[in-house]
């Protein structure tokens, strides 16, 4: 019957989950539209995303570049997605509901791709820069 400081952080928790969960729902349509993957993506990201934050919360001081990696992908998808829009366009005040054959479709294949080249490149540029900051520090 009583509020606890313990329910309120667990409620803090469920929240901060349930919000990482909603944020993920773009960049999964990014890569597919089945309603069944983007379900199973959504429950795994709740499941796991509370313990993945302590592993990324460690790693954050040595990955400085990580927010441009993700601001690159999150461009990317949203290039996806605004494209695959005017490809399968059906409002009919846009066009006349017929599609735009100019707009290219960018397959499931080419979206991992750029994503895992995009956190490759960003995570190797990370650590070669934590290395020369550390060699430097230890110079002083």
């Amino acid at each position: 019957t009583y509020l606890t400081p313990l329910f309120v952080v667990v409620l803090a928790l469920g929240s901060a989950d349930l919000m990482f969960a909603f944020d993920s729902i773009p960049a999964i349509f990014g890569i597919t539209s089945q309603p069944f993957l983007v379900f199973a993506c959504n429950v795994f990201a709740l499941m796991g995303l509370r313990q993945l934050f302590f592993l990324v919360d460690a790693l954050l001081g040595k990955l400085v570049y990580l927010g441009y990696g993700l601001g690159v992908i999150l461009s990317f998808i949203g290039i996806k997605l605004i494209l695959e829009a005017l490809h399968a366009n059906t409002l009919p005040f846009i066009n006349g509901g017929h599609g735009f054959e100019w707009a290219p479709e960018i397959s499931v294949s080419v979206s991992l791709g750029v994503i895992v080249v995009t956190l490759t490149a960003t995570v190797i540029a990370s650590l070669i820069r934590s290395a020369m900051d550390e060699e430097g520090a230890g110079e002083r």
